[in-house]
């Protein structure tokens, strides 16, 4: 879903025009240039939130300015064979302008909303039915990175490459349980490798992540996962219940909007 939107932008933006006039671009960062369209660095940064850009390593980062000069070469492309000019292709082009519009006016309005602590419990203890469960305990593979830097470009190998995660782990890993290829066994919440089951339980499935623990930086993956014995609890559940407060005051703003609008334009006629 974040790709689709990332390429919309990246649409508007072609559309829009990269390249600044002479005097404005004399203050920007060139990242990339394609037969004349510049990637700047202040429009690429505003392509993602804050909590998306802290997320991503520099591997990462690489891949999608990569991705920008893939796509713009493929517009260019279209507009030599003058594709910008069908009809449908205009009205595309034209929803997809007002649909990252629309998404940036409600963005702004949620950016002012803060979803507490105490509003995250109270959601919790009045939807408790809904929040009762064992806590799961992981089967955890580990490599043990030199630096963060290394982990980046491993766990960039891994998700993008398909690299293979035990072949990694005997190539790479810093540590003496390479040799039971980076196994730790199952793990659990209460246990002395807590922090190893709080990155897993955030995971799915076989799907590697990162995590610091004690200073030292690991890739680790969860290989299966089974029910434990204890009760979860309020904090188990406290991203997923974010989550769905979340997507209700999306909801909620999107709703106040449009009443708000529809107030402000009046002019409307369906045909």
């Amino acid at each position: 879903m974040r790709r689709l939107g990332l390429l919309l932008l990246l649409v508007l933006l072609f559309l829009a025009g990269c390249g600044k006039k002479d005097s404005d671009a004399d203050q920007l960062s060139p990242l990339a240039e394609v037969e004349g369209d510049i990637m700047y660095q202040e429009a690429f940064r505003a392509l993602f939130t804050d909590e998306q850009w802290d997320s991503m390593g520099p591997e990462e980062r690489k891949k999608e300015i990569e991705n920008w000069v893939n796509l713009t070469l493929l517009a260019k492309e279209a507009d030599e064979l003058e594709l910008n000019k069908d009809p449908a292709v205009r009205l595309r082009a034209d929803f997809a302008q007002k649909k990252i519009k629309a998404n940036a006016l409600i963005s702004q309005r949620l950016a002012s909303i803060n979803i507490g602590e105490e509003e995250l419990f109270n959601y919790y203890r009045v939807h408790q039915n809904e929040f009762q469960g064992k806590l799961m305990e992981y089967d955890i593979q580990r490599l043990l990175c030199r630096d963060p830097a290394s982990a980046a470009a491993i766990l960039s190998k891994l998700r993008e490459e398909g690299y293979d995660f035990d072949q990694a782990v005997a190539e790479y890993s810093q540590e003496t349980l390479r040799e039971q290829q980076g196994r730790m066994g199952f793990v659990t919440a209460e246990g002395p490798d807590s922090l190893f089951w709080r990155a897993a339980h955030e995971l799915a499935l076989n799907t590697p992540g990162m995590v610091n623990v004690n200073g030292r930086t690991y890739i680790l993956r969860s290989l299966q996962q089974r029910e434990g014995t204890q009760d979860a609890n309020f904090g188990e559940y406290r991203n997923e219940i974010r989550t769905i407060l979340i997507k209700e005051r999306r909801q909620q703003v999107y709703d106040n909007l449009i009443r708000e609008l529809k107030k402000k334009y009046p002019k409307i006629y369906y045909y």
